[in-house]
């Protein structure tokens, strides 16, 4: 998971993309970038961290241009270094240049990483969005192909996610894969248009008629804000059906509750997640509702609203410490849980405690949660998770390449509450989180939970 955003005739392209990156800060905080056109050369920076540390208003300074991409990283193929980085850049011997960035994660990299080096294609970086640029800019060049029959070839052979931003000295594509595994959206901004991964990235931007780039979908603005859309369709998924394959942890985790994607609210979403939780404990008698902020905090609220219980934020969020999940290494996530999260001892002492998050990966994080519930004197844990236990790898753009550290994977249900210290464990059914986020299991892809891969995996094994 990362975050893109892209701006067409800017005043202030590099200023206007980092609005947008800022408040998409949540998808990546591993790296970010830009890169910018002035209509005759394109200038990129990009550096480790956030985007507050590295796009100041100095640095700004130096990117004049009305067309811009930015990126945000979450590490899910490649190193933690800069040439990880994006937006790439590429420009040609003929003095052509593109910048690119974008989300999602390709299965079948080596073997077109592969393909190309058999043509001298060099690599600067082992990421996805680096191939996409190279592929795109070796066919156009030396294939002499059209950049839009370019982008309708990386539909058909691009096997996986990606949601993405490419620009030229004087225009810009968003195009995104073919199942709409990632959320992408486009919006009219007061000058021209733009670009990003949520849509609270464009919200900030002031941006109207925010819609969803579609499946499958190549958008080009160019000139005076001219507009063509192209749409190369749907393909059949593994599993036979037609449709989409959104990914569910969207919703449930990875994207701020003000976005609207997947023609869902995030925030209503996760509301029904609680409310549909609490529809499992009829019976079960409690103080206090408790979420794991920040993300399970609406989930938390539904549950308390159905249950009529009193829902307390006993646990305090430091938010200058990034998101543990995205961390790129157990120790790094080890380490942001204790300086993290603090409690309020007066409102957990001696209390029966539902404890709500939105989902378990590996586990570690909740253990060490409920560790300081019980030093803070509570009576009682009982963890309710708003989705269903992780048991497969995702190859779609989430950071989890194994098996064997998915904790609903390496351990049997009833050893799950002794390992993390709470009295009893319930998940939210798959069933359940499917009527939450649509009345059908069409859109959406659940692999992560029930294993079922909607797209090829090629070059993958777990």
């Amino acid at each position: 998971m990362c975050g893109v955003v892209g701006v067409f005739n800017s005043d202030d392209a590099a200023f206007d993309t980092m609005l947008g990156l800022f408040a998409i800060q949540n998808r990546g905080q591993e790296s970010c970038g830009l890169a910018v056109s002035n209509g005759m050369q394109i200038k990129q920076i990009r550096g480790l961290g956030l985007v507050k540390d590295n796009l100041t208003e100095n640095v700004l300074k130096e990117f004049p241009g009305r067309i811009a991409v930015g990126h945000v990283r979450y590490p899910t193929r490649g190193t933690s270094d800069v040439n990880n980085s994006q937006p790439h850049v590429i420009e040609t011997l003929e003095g052509t240049i593109f910048a690119l960035a974008s989300n999602g994660d390709i299965t079948n990299y080596k073997t077109l990483t592969d393909e190309l080096k058999l043509e001298k294609v060099n690599f600067n970086s082992g990421n996805d969005g680096e191939l996409l640029l190279r592929f795109i800019v070796w066919h156009h060049i030396v294939k002499q192909v059209p950049i839009v029959e370019c982008l309708k070839m990386v539909m058909q052979k691009f096997k996986g996610a990606f949601s993405t931003v490419l620009i030229g000295r004087n225009e810009i594509w968003g195009f995104r894969d073919p199942y709409g595994v990632r959320p992408f959206s486009f919006g009219k901004t007061e000058t021209g248009y733009a670009f990003a991964s949520e849509s609270k990235g464009l919200d900030i931007l002031r941006c109207e008629n925010i819609e969803e780039v579609n499946p499958g979908e190549v958008i080009h603005v160019y000139g005076d804000n001219q507009v063509e859309r192209f749409n190369f369709g749907c393909p059949e998924m593994r599993n036979g059906r037609k449709g989409h394959a959104h990914c569910v942890f969207e919703p449930v985790y990875f994207s701020m509750p003000d976005s609207k994607q997947f023609g869902i609210c995030v925030y209503e979403a996760r509301k029904k997640m609680g409310q549909a939780l609490a529809k499992y404990d009829n019976d079960l008698e409690a103080d206090v509702v408790v979420a794991v902020p920040d993300s399970s905090n609406i989930q938390a609220l539904g549950y308390a609203q159905a249950r009529n219980i009193p829902f307390e934020m006993s646990l305090i969020r430091n938010h200058y410490v990034g998101r543990t999940f995205i961390k790129p290494d157990q120790r790094g996530r080890d380490e942001s849980v204790k300086q993290k999260f603090n409690p309020v001892i007066s409102t957990l002492k001696g209390k029966r405690v539902v404890l709500v998050d939105d989902s378990i990966v590996r586990g570690t994080t909740m253990r060490k949660i409920a560790g300081m519930l019980w030093n803070a004197g509570v009576a009682e844990i009982h963890l309710r998770i708003a989705s269903p236990p992780v048991k497969f790898p995702c190859f779609y753009g989430l950071d989890t390449n194994t098996k064997d550290e998915l904790m609903a994977n390496r351990m049997a249900f009833e050893d799950m509450p002794g390992f993390l210290k709470v009295n009893s464990l319930k998940y939210l059914k798959q069933e359940d989180l499917s009527e939450c986020v649509s009345n059908t299991n069409d859109n959406f892809c659940f692999a992560c939970f029930d294993g079922n891969y909607p797209i090829e995996l090629v070059d993958v094994s777990f």
